[in-house]
């Protein structure tokens, strides 16, 4: 083989060699010491957030930056700390994906933002508030603080949240609440499903609302609630034996149906213009 071959065989291994190392994932951490109840926001346009808590007061981040063309850039206010992901020119939704893995004080309230990719929380106490547009949400295991969730098209999963308000928009993503109750749940959706399988707390005010999606709503024979549901152009159906009550609209067999069980500890509301809704006994 002559010089020129084996100058164009490495000249290809090192181009190979500096594409790999070029697309492989920076990673940086960041610390922050706070104090009771600190504030955690961070705005990522591509990538998941995943948050957990800490053992003490300190913010720990992790970040998975996807390319040389995104930069993390943080700043501590007090007992504030921010997080942005800031996009450098050129960079698009894989040289500019940063991956959050987070741990904040339980107390923390957290506000989380990303375009794209999974915003995850779990085993907190603060209030949480989380906003996206093609983004999945899932929390789970919340307690005692305000959950509000924001998104466009992504799917929403909620499980083992109580003792809070949690409030709930979207446009066109299916929503699914597992063993979450409090003062007040709250889900408003456009288009997407909703479905609740719990049992409706003690005292609380459920409002489960969609314009063309269908609504599920699961509880056990022992629920106590004052419910109204009604659909304008979709089927109805309820489960349970209801003591009737007096509504400000005609109740339509098949599209609207009102009444009480127990002490109607609760007040449930079920509505959607052109969807299906069921009231549905839980078997086990």
């Amino acid at each position: 083989m002559d010089s020129r071959g084996s100058i164009s065989k490495f000249a290809l291994v090192f181009v190979v060699t500096a594409t790999v190392l070029a697309n492989a994932q920076t990673r940086k951490e960041f610390q922050f010491a706070v104090h009771r109840h600190a504030s955690v926001s961070i705005i990522n346009q591509y990538g998941l957030i995943s948050v957990k808590p800490s053992n003490g007061n300190q913010v720990i981040v992790n970040a998975a930056l996807g390319s040389d063309k995104v930069e993390v850039d943080t700043n501590q206010g007090g007992n504030h700390v921010t997080f942005v992901s800031h996009l450098l020119p050129g960079a698009d939704a894989n040289s500019g994906r940063v991956d959050y893995e987070v741990l904040v004080p339980a107390d923390a309230n957290v506000s989380l933002h990303s375009t794209t990719g999974l915003l995850h929380a779990e085993h907190l106490h603060g209030d949480l508030m989380l906003e996206g547009n093609a983004t999945q949400v899932d929390v789970r295991d919340m307690s005692d603080g305000h959950v509000h969730v924001k998104t466009l098209d992504g799917p929403v999963n909620l499980s083992n949240v109580s003792d809070g308000h949690v409030e709930i928009t979207s446009v066109n993503g299916n929503v699914v609440l597992t063993s979450v109750n409090g003062p007040l749940v709250s889900v408003n959706s456009t288009s997407g499903k909703i479905h609740y399988d719990g049992d409706f707390g003690e005292g609380g005010e459920y409002s489960l609302t969609t314009h063309t999606g269908d609504i599920e709503a699961t509880a056990p024979a022992y629920a106590s609630i004052d419910v109204v549901a009604r659909s304008t152009q979709g089927k109805v159906e309820n489960d349970f034996q209801l003591q009737p009550t007096h509504t400000s609209f005609a109740l339509k067999a098949g599209s609207a149906f009102a009444g009480t069980m127990g002490k109607a500890a609760s007040s449930v509301k079920l509505l959607s213009f052109s969807g299906k809704i069921h009231l549905k006994k839980r078997t086990q």
